[in-house]
């Protein structure tokens, strides 16, 4: 069966979420939002990444091997200073020899099924545990009512800060961004394709609202392309009228781009 997907911005224009597929695989980014002025925009970071990626991905080379390549030969057409920004998630799956090959780079996450009835999650959360005691703050700021005011758009300022020194080092987080390094770290997860029925690819937009919502991933690996489309309208409105001030679920900003990609059998 072939990969169905969609993508859902999260304000105006394209937003920094992309998703394609090739004859074997499957290739989900998220480009980091900026807080900080001195940022980058990210949408230049993801275009080029998400063809470079594309180009090699059903080549003989390990995943890993694949991101590298594409992670320098991006840093250098973009000429991209370590450190600085823009950077990107990466998840990739990939049809390959009877087997189904999953990397994740970043905190998107790749949810599968197989025939023993178990759902495994494939994910990178290092950068979650950076600046816990900032994380806690605004997030427990929002739960308390007090919406996107300065001092949560402060907060914001001081982790991004806090996150890019702990980006592509040992005792931090890795992320594609200017250190082609970075592919060496991802998490790599192998199945057997005859034991596999289904896989869904996610962003961090989409995981964690059809999570906090009690979407069965089952349901949503089973959807056409127009019925991912509908589920992202849904959880983007649930957002906007059910939690505009991120009480029930807090977040960084009210909407966040969101990417479904699925595979069945």
């Amino acid at each position: 069966m072939p990969f169905h997907g969609a993508m859902l911005p999260g304000g105006a224009g394209r937003g920094q979420d992309r998703w394609t597929t090739t004859r074997t695989a499957a290739i989900v980014l998220d480009g980091a939002s900026s807080f900080a002025p001195d940022t980058a925009d990210a949408s230049e970071y993801v275009d080029l990444l998400l063809s470079e990626t594309a180009s090699r991905i059903d080549e003989d080379e390990e995943l890993q091997a694949v991101l590298e390549t594409a992670i320098r030969a991006t840093s250098e057409a973009l000429k991209l200073q370590a450190g600085v920004g823009p950077s990107s998630t990466v998840l990739l799956a990939r049809l390959k020899a009877e087997r189904l090959e999953v990397l994740a780079l970043g905190d998107s996450t790749a949810v599968v099924k197989t025939s023993d009835g178990t759902v495994h999650r494939i994910s990178d959360d290092r950068l979650s545990r950076t600046a816990a005691e900032l994380r806690h703050r605004y997030r427990q700021r929002l739960m308390n009512g007090s919406g996107y005011d300065d001092e949560h758009r402060s907060l914001l300022g001081q982790l991004q800060q806090h996150e890019r020194r702990e980006r592509n080092v040992p005792y931090g987080y890795w992320i594609a961004e200017a250190d082609p390094q970075a592919a060496k770290e991802a998490v790599c997860r192998q199945f057997d394709m005859g034991n596999v029925e289904w896989c869904v690819l996610a962003t961090d937009g989409a995981q964690r609202v059809v999570d906090h919502l009690g979407v069965h991933w089952e349901s949503v690996a089973l959807m056409a392309n127009h019925e991912l489309v509908a589920l992202l309208r849904r959880l983007h409105d649930w957002e906007q009228f059910e939690d505009p001030t991120a009480k029930f679920l807090p977040r960084a900003k009210q909407h966040d781009d969101k990417v479904l990609v699925t595979w069945t059998q």
